[in-house]
């Protein structure tokens, strides 16, 4: 961290930064004071539009159109997903799909949501609080 913040304080070229943390309150305070961090921005979990994008990108990514999926359905019940566990489901669907000898279908993508406790529900007070301080 002592590099880190001396290497912030002596550079000579114009820098831009950009750093994300889950956990801002770990950070110590003269890492994120005005003038090292200049703006701080709270992104939360995806909204019903987003979750739906980010089924389409990681079936793309795994070769499946998207169109012959029910994207609302799955939005619809992965709301308080991060993008990584909806990433999960996809993977974990396509591991159910292989097993049962099947194609990936939107059945095996729900009973993969309905076996995942996303960190939104298992990690609730963190995340409220992380909110609130967001606020």
């Amino acid at each position: 961290m002592g590099t880190l913040l001396t290497w912030m304080a002596e550079r000579k070229a114009p820098v831009f930064i950009v750093a994300t943390a889950n956990n801002i309150s770990a950070l110590p305070p003269e890492l994120i004071r005005k003038g090292r961090l200049d703006e701080i921005f709270f992104v939360d979990l995806p909204d019903f539009e987003s979750r739906k994008e980010i089924f389409a990108i990681h079936l793309k990514k795994r070769n499946h159109d998207p169109a012959i999926f029910d994207l609302e359905a799955l939005a619809k019940f992965t709301d308080g997903y991060s993008g990584a566990e909806i990433e999960q489901v996809v993977v974990a669907g396509l591991y159910r799909a292989v097993a049962k000898d099947e194609n990936l279908s939107t059945t095996h993508l729900l009973a993969e949501i309905k076996n995942t406790k996303p960190l939104s529900i298992v990690m609730a007070d963190k995340i409220a609080r992380l909110r609130a301080w967001a606020k």
